[in-house]
């Protein structure tokens, strides 16, 4: 089945060199005392600075083409840095979204107008996107979208309602999935993407604060906001096509298998600062299941660097990963014994903490899991 194809990577000895010399920054990041390792920091960790001093290294758009500001090195490349940051806990959710896919959105089906007028900020560290795709009371059912564009003068009113919209009150700008014809037979015809400038008078932002007391997620309120005809991405109708390819970017990554990473890292130091006896069965089922999903989902970025669409790959990915993150949770803390504090001056306490009030999103974000396995069930169906 060639979409369950997720043939071995193999990263040549460039995309090693360049693992290092990410390893070497965040150590030195890290020891400055610049950042500070948490969990889940690819969307709980917003520092411009830190995506700035990125941007200056040429880590954030490097699947873009130079003449955009990226550094055309390619998604096996970025792979390895955003493994890296992710691995490290490095707060990189100021750019994050941009990168990993709206800018991507950008290059396949925007204008030249828009390409230029947001590719090169997003890569300098200095233009964050958000993504307007889920509803209220609509679970993971994309096709179900209520937000509706109405054609204007000029372009369209946008009337409706986005949730769990990652760093909306910090975005400059969010990609938002509307319904621009009335809905027919198939409900997956008549949607549009736009892009949507922020702040807008017209765009009431609410936030939704997670378990930590952290605001982080919102809903977005769009009332008659005007979107310009320049601001319609790809063809008006076109927008289930486009978004359901964008899905492969945002499910098979390594954050999909790294958000408790460091929560790991740093019980296998105190394991060894206490003498604790490793329960090296439960440690070993652990690191295997781990290395064979980052396995998968560096194949998901390998087949996406040759211009394939490996959505169904990626929903496995996913599904399979945050799975796993999970269950890391409960490894570590039948491992260590240490209770989880969130005011804590120790690390450890604090990032069990961390993760376990992060853990409830981790298989609803992206798409729950149960979606996924109807993705990969159909598409097994089909062939």
């Amino acid at each position: 089945m060639e979409f369950l194809n997720l043939s071995p990577v193999r990263l040549p000895d460039r995309l090693v060199e360049l693992r290092h010399r990410v390893r070497a920054f965040l150590h030195e990041e890290i020891s400055e005392g610049r950042i500070t390792p948490h969990c889940d920091q690819w969307l709980a960790g917003w520092d411009p600075d830190f995506s700035r001093r990125l941007a200056e290294r040429g880590w954030i758009g490097m699947a873009f083409p130079a003449e955009y500001g990226g550094s055309a090195e390619g998604a096996l490349a970025r792979f390895v840095v955003t493994e890296e940051l992710l691995a490290a806990g490095a707060p990189v959710a100021a750019h994050w979204i941009a990168d990993r896919q709206s800018g991507q959105s950008l290059l396949e089906f925007g204008t030249e107008e828009q390409r230029k007028t947001f590719l090169p900020r997003i890569a300098s560290g200095e233009c964050y996107f958000a993504i307007g795709m889920s509803e209220p009371d609509t679970g993971s059912d994309l096709a179900s979208v209520r937000t509706r564009g109405v054609r204007v003068d000029g372009g369209w009113k946008v009337t409706g309602t986005k949730i769990w919209t990652s760093g909306a009150h910090h975005a400059h700008a969010m990609i938002a999935l509307i319904r621009t014809e009335p809905l027919g037979e198939s409900r997956h015809a008549g949607l549009t993407q736009v892009i949507i400038e922020l702040p807008d008078p017209a765009v009431e932002v609410r936030p939704i604060k997670l378990l930590t007391g952290e605001h982080h997620f919102n809903e977005v309120v769009f009332h008659d906001t005007f979107v310009p005809d320049s601001r319609v991405l790809g063809e008006p109708g076109a927008g289930w096509k486009q978004v359901t390819g964008e899905l492969a970017f945002e499910r098979s990554g390594p954050e999909r298998i790294l958000s408790t990473f460091p929560l790991l890292v740093e019980a296998l130091r105190e394991m060894n600062r206490s003498r604790l006896d490793i329960d090296r069965v439960r440690l070993g089922e652990l690191v295997s299941r781990l290395w064979a999903l980052r396995q998968m989902s560096l194949a998901v970025a390998g087949r996406l660097d040759d211009g394939a669409d490996p959505a169904t790959a990626a929903a496995i990915v996913k599904d399979l990963g945050t799975r796993f993150e999970g269950d890391l949770i409960d490894s570590v803390r039948l491992m260590v014994g240490v209770e989880p504090d969130l005011d804590s001056l120790q690390r450890l306490p604090r990032m069990i903490a961390e993760a376990v009030l992060h853990s409830p999103g981790f298989t609803l974000r992206g798409g729950t899991n149960e979606i996924l396995r109807g993705v990969v069930a159909k598409a097994v169906k089909v062939a």
